[in-house]
């Protein structure tokens, strides 16, 4: 642990450059934090969203997920996780639940995330997210998920690290 103040190298909009010390690492601006929603329907597929990531300069293969609080007041985790599953998913769910408060990538930036797992789902639109985010939907057999993340890898896809939630057991199995 250090007591060393924290400076602030940059801030934009979303994202502040922050130096303590040795460590130089991003912070959200604002306390905004995230929700990811694991959203499984009743015949065992997963709901799965791709969308071009700058930051990586290609397409990413996600859960779907969004903001809590960047543009409403009072948001929480469960009510923007409802709202952006139905907006970048076109599904709405009857319960949604929260799972804890994990951190994807402590070594470089502070923000963490709500997991929230979705249920009761029931198809209201085409999805695809507001505005300008052009993201595809996938809704995926559980069983199949392995198959389907590899040939995404083959098409030049990027996987997001939260995918392993549903992959682990299968990457742990020995062959």
């Amino acid at each position: 642990m250090t007591d060393e103040p924290v400076d602030i190298a940059w801030q934009g909009k979303w994202i502040v450059a922050k130096r303590q010390g040795k460590w130089e690492y991003v912070s959200r601006a604002r306390d905004i934090q995230a929700a990811v929603i694991l959203a499984i329907d009743d015949e065992d597929h997963v709901l799965l969203v791709d969308q071009y990531r700058v930051p990586l300069g290609q397409r990413c293969l996600e859960l779907p997920a969004g903001l809590i609080g960047d543009e409403h007041d009072g948001d929480t985790a469960l009510d923007a996780a409802r709202r952006e599953l139905e907006e970048e998913t076109g599904y709405r769910c009857e319960l949604v639940e929260d799972l804890g408060y994990f951190h994807s990538s402590p070594g470089m930036v502070s923000e963490g995330f709500t997991l929230v797992r979705a249920t009761g789902l029931t198809k209201v639109s085409e999805g695809g997210g507001i505005a300008d985010e052009d993201i595809v939907v996938h809704r995926v057999a559980r069983a199949d998920l392995p198959a389907f993340v590899a040939q995404k890898r083959t098409e030049g896809v990027a996987i997001d690290v939260k995918l392993l939630l549903l992959l682990g057991g299968t990457m742990l199995a020995r062959s």
